[in-house]
């Protein structure tokens, strides 16, 4: 049984859409997921599912949510291949910019049209480093991700697509967990 990694966008930020994560894995576990792990309070998601096709993962979480919780969440699922090859296609890999939390992955949850991710691509965004992939933008903020001008909403609009960022920490935890699912 296949290994999954969902990533919830704007839950439990500034007190809006909260969710506790005992109640989010109560939710995933009377579903067809099993050995489901949340980590941090961000909607981060480990779960193993009989299931294959992503859309239909993604649809049944996001249903399941909206009944439980009452409110829309956009939801974007990847299987552990599909994250390992995002992690590896990183080109932002200076030992002090990793440290330094400055690196951050806005995954995409579909795939943008050619003209938007040749758009974006030509944009300038001073003290910021990206690169841009038809699944994920590769973000290197180097003064920090709260003071970053190409945020996440910013990168919906131009590409037209849902996303949700991550940062480099909390992605390679996310692998290793699992990793740990599917031993």
């Amino acid at each position: 049984m296949p290994t999954y990694i969902a990533l919830l966008r704007g839950i439990n930020v500034s007190g809006q859409k909260k969710i506790k994560m005992a109640d989010l894995r109560a939710m995933l576990e009377k579903m067809p997921f099993q050995d489901v792990a949340t980590y941090i309070q961000s909607g981060n998601i480990v779960f193993r599912a009989a299931e294959t096709k992503k859309e239909h993962i993604q649809d049944a979480i996001k249903n399941g949510i909206a009944k439980a919780f009452g409110f829309d969440v956009p939801v974007l699922v990847r299987s552990v291949p599909d994250f390992k090859a995002i992690l590896s296609g990183n080109p932002y890999t200076e030992p002090e910019d990793l440290a330094a939390k400055k690196i951050y992955y806005v995954l995409l949850k579909n795939i943008p049209s050619d003209e938007t991710l040749f758009d974006l691509d030509q944009e300038n965004y001073p003290n910021e480093l990206f690169h841009v992939t038809s699944e994920c933008v590769y973000l290197n903020c180097k003064n920090g991700a709260g003071k970053a001008k190409l945020t996440n909403n910013i990168i919906e609009k131009k590409l037209q697509v849902e996303a949700t960022t991550r940062n480099h920490s909390t992605m390679l935890k996310l692998l290793e967990l699992a990793r740990n699912k599917t031993l």
